[in-house]
Order: C-alpha cells, then sequence, then structure tokens
C-alpha cells in the first residue's frame, strides 16, 4: 500500500495508512486526542472567560539562552510541513537532529532557514517583510515563515530553537508529520548557513564544503550586501565540485543572477526587478541609494527540486563574488555574503563548522 509519502497532485487520491500527526504549543506531544486541552498556556489570562479548549496555548515563551524543544518524534515517519512566527531574527537557531545524532543536521538562523535572510524590522512586531512564494517554501505577510521540504526518519526527530537574544521571544509554530513505513533508499534532510562578511578579494565564497556520503544537493538561499558602488556585481560564477574533483569543478555556472533564473542584471529600465517563483526567485532588494549604489540588500533562492545534483562521496559548492571595473575588467568584491545550502545525504553526516557568534550573526 501507499506509504503516504512524496505527496503531490498525482498520488493525492491514493489511501495510505500513514498516520497524520501535528506538533504545536497546543499539543506538544503530537498525540492522538491531546491537543487544545492546556489550562496553563501563554494565553491563559486571554482565554479566561472561555475556558478549555479556547486558544490557552497558541505560542510559548523562549527567555534568553534557553533551548526549547518543539518536537521529539519517535520514527518511522517524516515531517511533511513546518510554519512558524514571532521573532526572526539572526539569533534565534532552529536545529533539527535524525535517529539519535549527537550532531544537527540542520543548524540555521530561522530565518535564513525560510529563506528570509534580514531582519527588517526593530521592534520585533512589525516591518517590511517581502512576500516569498516557491513551492517548499514561503513566507507571508506578517512573518508567516512556512516551507514544505519532505524530511524522513527512520528512528527519531528532534527540533530545537535556541534563543541567543537579550530579551525574551514568543514562539508560535506548527510542525505537521506522518508516521508511516520509509523506503530504504530515503535520505536524511540537512541545511547549513554559513556567512563571511566581507568576502576576501579574489576568494570566492564557500556555500557548503565538507559534505561526505551518497545524496544530493536540492537549494541555495543566498543573501548579499553591497560594501561598494560602480556597477554590476552579480558576475560571480556558481561551481559544485563533486566526488574527488580537484582544482577545477564538474558543473560552472555563468553568472549570479543567471544561476538564480533571471538575466542582464535583473535591470529593466534603469531598475532592479523582483520575482518570485516556485523554484527559483529574487525576492527582494533594498536599494536605499539607487541602482549600483553601495549598501544594497538581496534576497535570492534556487531550488533544484526538478535538477538535483547528485554526489556519491562528497560535495562543495562555491560561488564567487565578482563584478566589473574599468577597461572592460572584471572586479573582484567585498561583499557581504550569507546563505542556506539544503541537501539530501545517508547519514550519520560530518558535523558543521561552529555557528558564527552572537555579535557576529547581527546584521548592521
Amino acid at each position: 500500500m501507499f506509504n503516504g509519502l512524496g505527496m503531490n497532485l498525482g498520488n493525492l487520491s491514493r489511501l495510505s495508512d500513514a498516520k497524520t500527526r501535528s506538533i504545536s504549543a497546543e499539543n506538544f506531544t503530537g498525540e492522538k486526542g491531546k491537543a487544545a486541552i492546556g489550562m496553563n498556556g501563554a494565553a491563559a489570562g486571554c482565554a479566561r472567560d472561555l475556558g478549555e479548549g479556547w486558544k490557552v496555548s497558541p505560542f510559548v515563551i523562549i527567555k534568553p539562552g534557553e533551548t526549547f524543544t518543539m518536537a521529539d518524534i519517535e520514527g518511522p515517519g517524516a515531517i511533511q510541513s513546518m510554519w512558524c512566527t514571532g521573532y526572526s531574527g539572526p539569533n534565534y537557531i532552529i536545529r533539527i537532529y535524525w535517529d539519535d545524532q549527537e550532531v544537527p543536521s540542520v543548524e540555521c538562523p530561522v530565518g535564513a532557514f525560510f529563506g528570509y535572510g534580514y531582519e527588517t524590522n526593530v521592534d520585533g512586531t512589525t516591518g517590511k517583510f517581502p512576500f516569498l512564494n516557491s513551492l517548499p517554501v514561503m513566507v507571508a505577510p506578517n512573518r508567516g515563515m512556512n516551507c514544505f521540504w519532505e524530511m524522513p526518519f527512520r528512528k527519531r526527530c528532534r527540533i530545537t530553537m535556541e534563543n541567543r537574544d537579550a530579551r525574551e521571544h514568543a514562539l508560535y509554530y506548527q510542525i505537521n508529520y506522518t508516521l508511516t513505513e520509509v523506503p530504504e533508499d530515503a535520505a536524511y534532510f540537512h541545511a547549513q548557513y554559513r556567512q563571511t562578511r566581507p568576502v576576501p578579494y579574489a576568494e570566492e565564497y564557500t556555500i557548503v564544503d565538507g559534505i561526505k556520503g551518497k545524496g544530493h544537493y536540492v537549494g541555495t538561499a543566498l543573501f548579499v550586501t553591497l560594501n561598494g558602488a560602480g556597477g554590476w556585481w552579480g558576475e560571480g560564477e556558481i561551481k559544485f565540485y563533486m566526488d574527488g574533483d580537484g582544482k577545477y569543478p564538474t558543473i560552472a555556472g555563468t553568472g549570479t543572477e543567471d544561476y538564480f533564473g533571471g538575466a542582464y542584471d535583473w535591470d529593466v529600465n534603469g531598475k532592479y526587478n523582483t520575482y518570485s517563483g516556485p523554484y527559483m526567485g529574487m525576492y527582494c532588494v533594498e536599494q536605499p541609494d539607487g541602482l549600483y549604489r553601495s549598501q544594497q540588500r538581496f534576497m535570492m533562492y534556487r531550488w533544484h527540486i526538478m535538477d538535483p545534483v547528485r554526489f556519491d562521496e562528497d560535495l562543495k559548492v562555491t560561488i564567487q563574488d565578482l563584478g566589473w571595473r574599468s577597461e572592460g575588467r572584471y572586479l573582484s568584491r567585498r561583499d557581504d555574503f550569507m546563505s542556506v545550502a539544503y541537501w539530501y545525504q545517508t547519514i550519520p553526516a560530518a558535523p558543521f563548522p561552529p555557528l558564527p557568534s552572537k555579535d557576529e550573526l547581527e546584521i548592521n
């Protein structure tokens, strides 16, 4: 019988023995028949005239320095969708651990994990929130962060949120999953955050390195802050080094905007044009000084859903920080790059490099 994984319109009508469960602040364990029974949740005062079952616990409070366990699920099964909102800045760190591994397979600032690279508000409640509308990830007003990456696991899934901020924050979240058999060839989801601010002169920016095992690369989210004026910045080529590649990669792109599905600087009549599609987009540009000026910020994504980059042993992905200089020459720039790499692979996986410190993660 169909196991309920790999959902799409083509198999939506198929029956399955898979069990649907959901974890939130209204049901911390996802147990059947155990939702909305709390009496002492964070919103108990708001529900005091209505009582049990009336939105008593829609969120949790995470204090400074605390790590909250969002989910701890016994498998086999798969995460099928996730939603969260609240603070979306760089000091909220989401981690996912598979099958009792001691090191996380997902480790990112929460906004970056959902393709949302910059905290654009100050008070944490309102502000400018650009709309990201893609197949596996959506960011909707007002900071509604959604993902639909299928994440199978065999023994256990544990998801945590660490609050590195100096303030306590409310976390609203919903983790929808299925309990079902997982096929032998199903790999484990991974996501890793990196940043280099600024990229050193004439050095390539590393999106991910040190991946060991068999798997396939499925996406890149890239966030770029320009540190200088003087022309177009996105000539850099993305490169995929796989399975023992040395000096030269197996795959090389033709330019940054090309990799993210655009062309010719995203420039239409002297203005950057944003877009957000199922598999790729450059969905936000902040340009306080106008086109081709300093301190602009860009948010981009490219999902390799129809064209995953497969590897058997290892993988490294880089991109160049490259623009134009005088006399028709390329210019190696020194911009600020941040990224999230997404891939599936066998486990155990190699440990990630340490995340930047709290101060290093802050976006000025």
